[in-house]
């Protein structure tokens, strides 16, 4: 097994270096590191070197864009297996070994749990478990709504979060990959579950696929807001990236 570790990134240069830190920590440490620089105006890119990481760029604007870009370019250099998390997040540190363990039990596409940062700004109990009410509103809306629900699926709908979530190199393939989407266009993470329920059952989200993601778009939207924008775009703030 080839394990590439794909962080899309645009502007954070302040808070990559957590999540590089965070991988450079994991229990098993068998992966290559690969930023996509996704025409950041500030130093992420130099961030990421100095922290060993691989760096490619995508001029291209947009999540789905970029963390495509990083798995086609991993794949062509030789992954057999590809795992995402994003620049404002911080994988627990069992996360590669458990992802390792989730393809060896048989799964092709591994989703995780996302769990509140409480490093970024002093948080309250309440707070804390925000993140995990969001995706799991999300996650029911995304079971009853109309587009996840069709007898060309192979399996129910299950969430998968971007920043915490696992494929073989063989079904990114042949599933199409992350849409070259704009977060605000597109849900890239839902499209890909819902590209890969066309091809196979083999997927499934681990609760030990554990990513601590940052609360600033909560703390920016507030949560009516937050859950909104989740949940189909119905709220559509006039700046999507929040740093």
């Amino acid at each position: 097994m080839k394990l590439w570790v794909v962080v899309p990134a645009y502007n954070e240069a302040a808070s990559i270096g957590a999540t590089l830190r965070a991988l450079r920590e994991q229990h098993d440490r068998d992966f290559t590191v690969l930023v996509v620089d996704n025409a950041s105006s500030d130093g992420t890119a130099e961030v990421a070197r100095a922290f060993g990481a691989e760096v490619v760029h995508e001029p291209r604007k947009g999540t789905g864009a970029a963390a495509d870009t990083g798995m086609r370019h991993a794949i062509a250099n030789g992954a057999t297996h590809l795992a995402r998390t994003d620049a404002d997040c911080l994988p627990r540190a069992d996360w590669t070994a458990n992802i390792r363990r989730a393809f060896a039990d048989g799964l092709e596409l591994v989703g995780g749990k996302l769990r509140a940062r409480t490093d970024e700004f002093p948080l309250k109990l309440w707070e804390r478990r925000l993140i995990p009410a969001v995706v799991e509103t999300a996650a029911f809306f995304g079971k009853v709504r109309p587009s996840n629900r069709s007898p060309d699926y192979r399996g129910p709908y299950v969430m998968m979060p971007g920043a915490t979530m696992a494929i073989t190199a063989d079904l990114y393939e042949r599933s199409g990959g992350f849409p070259r989407t704009a977060i605000e266009e597109q849900h890239e993470d839902r499209e890909l579950v819902n590209r890969v329920r066309r091809i196979t059952g083999a997927y499934g989200s681990r609760r030990d696929v554990v990513v601590f993601g940052s609360v600033r778009r909560l703390r920016a939207y507030g949560l009516v807001r937050t859950l909104a924008w989740y949940i189909d775009h119905h709220y559509r703030p006039d700046v999507i990236d929040i740093r």
